[in-house]
């Protein structure tokens, strides 16, 4: 998809500097999965301590 946005030119050259992209699209593609990524990482944490898991590992290895 192309989409035109203004950027900071420092912050966009510290960045690939820091992530040593080539290019911006693929500073921007990074950024993005990993704006992504930690996002679904912390809605996974909101589950802690709310799942019962009672797993019988012997149970599970004699399964096969």
């Amino acid at each position: 998809m192309r989409t035109t946005i203004d950027l900071p030119a420092p912050l966009v050259k510290e960045a690939m500097k820091l992530s040593h992209q080539r290019t911006k699209t693929a500073l921007i593609v990074t950024a993005l999965e990993d704006f992504v990524r930690k996002n679904r990482i912390q809605s996974l944490k909101n589950f802690k301590g709310q799942v019962d898991i009672s797993i019988d590992l012997d149970k599970l290895r004699k399964r096969k």
